[in-house]
């Protein structure tokens, strides 16, 4: 395997009590580095709070309860991803999802109009996303599910969209918005606000097939909207550590969250991405404080059970 870097024990303190809302581990469709179950175990650990297990294909929120009823003390929470094998842009399965306990909704990733359409290319020497075989297979087969549209021909937001938004609202989800392209982003975080949704998070906006602007992200952060900072993006080369440090800065800390994105049986291990995150902050010169709230305070709101303060 690969070797990583080591994160210290300071930087591990600093990050102490947060959650890590995005995290790809198994059982999952494709290999993964580490189990729900013996990540949990490094958690308590480390210190860390919790995690949020992402998948692109399946519900999360019953493997959840399992790990923490296995491993109290840590926090797992339970998402949905609504690709075409959730039935897309489907209010039903959110509903299921909700009742079982899950936390985070994501709007599509692998099936969204934006992925699939992309056109953008990887930094030289980045590594691909892992779901990039596994959708080369499904359309091999001829099985690949139809795209998830989330706007109309005028741009507007499907009454589709909006009834999965107001099942997020009932509940008091989380909204993370996937893949979508920066006007669907933006389009679907203004209908989460007018539907009642109190959090969202917009998704690795770094990302190859999302590179929204700063002045995008400084719109989304205006309608209370927060910046994901995924470890693996600039770790796996798709874009700059620079560049995100730049974001970052010309957005406001305060509107950042960070994540690992971590998981592939390739990168370092899981419970070590935040940490090895603020060091790479600490170096490019933001403050303590700052990297405590992207990576505690606001992870926290976004974990926070429905209906509590989310902003403490």
């Amino acid at each position: 395997m690969t070797d990583h870097p080591t994160p210290s024990d300071a930087a591990r303190d600093l990050v102490a009590g947060a959650y890590d809302t995005h995290v790809h581990i198994a059982p999952d469709v494709m290999e993964r580095r580490v189990d729900d179950l013996t990540l949990a175990r490094r958690f308590a650990e480390v210190g860390l709070a919790g995690f949020v297990m992402k998948s692109h294909y399946v519900a999360t929120a019953e493997r959840a309860d399992v790990v923490r009823r296995a491993v109290p003390g840590v926090d797992a929470l339970g998402a949905v991803t609504l690709n075409g094998s959730m039935g897309g842009m489907n209010p039903a399965a959110v509903e299921v999802a909700a009742r079982e306990g899950a936390r985070i909704v994501w709007m599509p990733t692998v099936d969204s109009r934006n992925q699939r359409s992309s056109t953008a290319s990887d930094l030289p020497g980045a590594k691909p996303a892992m779901w990039g075989a596994l959708q080369a297979s499904l359309r091999e087969q001829g099985i690949i599910p139809d795209i998830v549209e989330v706007v109309d021909q005028t741009g507007a937001a499907l009454e589709r969209v909006r009834q999965v938004l107001r099942v997020l609202a009932r509940h008091d989800l989380v909204l993370a918005t996937g893949h979508l392209s920066g006007p669907e982003i933006l389009t679907v975080v203004r209908a989460a606000r007018e539907e009642g949704v109190r959090r969202v998070v917009v998704t690795h906006p770094e990302f190859t097939s999302q590179r929204l602007s700063v002045a995008q992200q400084r719109e989304l952060a205006d309608l209370g909207a927060l910046m994901e900072r995924c470890f693996t993006t600039p770790y796996t080369g798709k874009v700059s550590w620079s560049d995100l440090f730049d974001n970052i800065r010309r957005v406001g800390p305060e509107h950042s969250v960070l994540s690992s994105d971590l998981g592939q049986p390739f990168n370092p291990p899981v419970e070590d991405g935040l940490p090895l995150f603020a060091e790479r902050l600490l170096d490019a010169g933001f403050s303590e404080a700052e990297v405590r709230t992207m990576a505690v305070t606001n992870s926290r709101m976004l974990a926070a059970p429905a209906g509590a303060d989310a902003t403490k």
